[in-house]
């Protein structure tokens, strides 16, 4: 293979076999089950990046997202902490962990956008009048989610205006020698939304401690609210809004 092919066939890595196609990337009946709690101001200052600005009332918003059809990446369940900040005066949220079963969107997920992608095990099922949400790290539970199931209707412009909302990452690259060869702030945004279904509920949420998976460290100090959202969505690519290197 020349150099000129390398160059033409260069996509992702591996380069004769990449680990995900190119987007865009639709999803189809992706299913979101989000609790906002509150925890320690502090905690969220000493974790969010420059020049993204945490929400000063302590809110974090701990998904589980079921994704059974999606373009290029298949059949899988991703779980994590988005944190709500602002950049520039607009609202959004900061991925700040992110936890799924499936190498496709962990591999695209870090190299396009930056997503803060690892493997783990998250789950998101109904016990009879229960949405549960699990998530494992090995064979160690390190969060657990409980909502009751449909209760409330929601209405659909709200669900769909939350889904819509700009969110932030953190995108880095290093280097052979292992310093930054990228890092960015990258924003991105769900496009040609279609909300199937929208509902809120009592809900809880139960964070455990892992060394590697430290969920715990945001603890919950109180519970705000919970939403169940069933929608059609496309995950628009991002833009680079700083550049951390320049």
């Amino acid at each position: 293979m020349n150099q000129q092919d390398v160059v033409k066939n260069a996509f992702a890595m591996p380069l004769t076999s990449p680990a995900f196609p190119p987007g865009p990337y639709r999803f189809i009946n992706r299913e979101f089950f989000t609790i906002t709690y509150r925890t320690d101001p502090k905690l969220l200052r000493d974790v969010v990046p420059e020049p993204l600005v945490p929400n000063p009332d302590g809110l974090v918003k701990f998904e589980f997202i079921r994704m059974p059809n999606s373009t290029g990446f298949g059949d899988y369940t991703e779980s994590g902490q988005v944190i709500p900040v602002t950049f520039d005066g607009q609202e959004g949220g900061y991925s700040h962990a992110m936890y799924l079963d499936d190498e496709a969107p962990i591999a695209g997920g870090r190299e396009l956008w930056g997503f803060p992608k690892k493997l783990g095990s998250p789950k998101l099922s109904v016990h009879k009048d229960t949405l549960l949400g699990t998530l494992d790290v090995g064979p160690v539970r390190i969060a657990t989610a409980t909502m009751g199931f449909k209760y409330t209707a929601m209405d659909h412009a709200e669900a769909k205006a939350a889904v819509e909302a700009p969110a932030f990452l953190l995108k880095i690259i290093p280097h052979v020698d292992c310093t930054p060869r990228i890092c960015e702030l990258v924003r991105y945004r769900s496009e040609d939304v279609t909300v199937k279904g929208a509902w809120s509920a009592p809900a809880r949420l139960e964070l455990f401690e892992h060394a590697l998976a430290p969920v715990a460290d945001l603890p919950v100090r109180e519970m705000v609210s919970a939403v169940h959202i069933l929608t059609d969505l496309t995950l628009g690519l991002g833009t680079v809004v700083h550049d951390y290197l320049d």
